[in-house]
C-alpha cells in the first residue's frame, strides 16, 4: 500500500540512529505516522522540521503498519520562521495543536487548508494571530466542539454580542451578560465581522479558543494544552498587557 501527497510536518521523534518517527498531516490522509529513514541526520533534519510542507510518499506492505516516509521540500516554513521570533511561537502553537487534536487518519481537508495558508503567510507576523484564532474555532467545529456566535442564549438577539458562556460555547450580549460577566469569556469584535483587530482581541481570542480545546478536547485524554500554544498565549497577553494602562487587571491563564 503507498500514497503521495502534499503534508504538513506535525512532529518528529528519535527513533534508532539517525531515523525519526515523523507525524505529518495531509488533506485526504489526516494526521499520520511513519519512520523517515535519514530524517535525524544532518541532511534529514533540516528535512522534516516541524511546519515544513513537503511532498511525501508512504510505503508499507499493510495498511494498518507504520510504514515508511520519504519527502521533497515545498516550503521551509520552519527555516523562514526561525529569524522571527513571533512566527516561529504561531508555527509552533499551530502545528503543536493540530498534532495534539487532530484524530490519526482522518480526512480534514478545510483544517488542513487553513493550517497551509498560516504557514505560508508568516512573514506577516502579529496580523496573522486573528487568523490563528478563527483557524482553532474551525478545528473546534470540526471536532464537534463548534462555538455558537450567531445570537444571545439568553435573549436571540443578534445584537451587542460580547461574551461567551464557558460552558456552552454559546455567545451572550452584553446586556444580558451584566449578572454574571465575571464568569463569562470575552467574544473580540474580530470573530464576528471582518473588524479591525489589536494585541487585546488576539489574546481575548486565544483565551476563548484556548478554553474549548483545553476542557473539550485535550482535556478528553487527560492532557493540557501544548506547551507551544500556552507560550504563544504568553507572548500575545504580554503584548496586550504593553498597550493597556498600569492599573488594567492581568488575564487569567486559558487553563485557570
Amino acid at each position: 500500500m503507498e500514497w503521495s501527497a502534499p503534508v504538513i510536518v506535525l512532529a518528529t521523534r528519535p527513533f534508532g540512529e539517525g531515523d525519526v518517527l515523523a507525524t505529518v498531516f495531509g488533506a485526504e490522509q489526516g494526521v499520520w505516522r511513519g519512520l523517515a529513514r535519514g530524517g535525524g541526520g544532518r541532511r534529514g533534519a533540516a528535512l522534516w522540521q516541524p511546519g515544513n510542507l513537503l511532498s511525501v510518499r508512504w510505503v508499507a506492505r499493510l495498511p494498518e503498519q507504520l510504514g515508511t516516509l520519504s519527502g521533497e521540500m515545498v516550503h521551509p516554513a520552519a527555516a523562514l520562521a526561525m529569524n522571527d521570533s513571533l512566527a516561529l511561537a504561531i508555527l509552533n502553537a499551530a502545528v503543536a495543536v493540530a498534532e495534539g487534536a487532530l484524530p490519526e487518519r482522518a480526512p480534514e481537508p478545510q483544517i488542513f487548508v487553513g493550517l497551509l495558508e498560516l504557514i505560508t503567510r508568516l512573514s506577516e507576523g502579529a496580523a496573522l494571530l486573528g487568523d490563528f484564532v478563527r483557524w482553532e474555532k474551525a478545528l473546534l467545529a470540526a471536532l464537534g466542539y463548534g462555538l455558537d456566535l450567531s445570537r444571545c442564549a439568553v435573549s436571540g438577539s443578534a445584537e451587542a454580542l460580547a461574551f461567551v458562556s464557558p460552558r456552552s460555547g454559546r455567545a451572550v450580549s452584553r446586556a444580558e451578560a451584566a449578572p454574571w460577566q465575571g464568569r463569562l469569556l470575552p467574544l473580540p469584535p474580530f470573530l464576528l465581522d471582518e473588524a479591525a483587530s489589536g494585541p487585546e482581541d488576539w489574546r481575548d481570542g486565544l483565551r476563548l479558543t484556548g478554553h474549548f480545546l483545553a476542557r473539550a478536547v485535550f482535556g478528553l485524554h487527560h492532557r493540557p494544552l501544548p506547551q507551544a500554544r500556552l507560550l504563544l498565549y504568553d507572548r500575545v497577553t504580554a503584548m496586550a498587557a504593553n498597550m493597556e494602562s498600569p492599573s488594567s487587571c492581568p488575564t487569567p491563564s486559558p487553563n485557570a
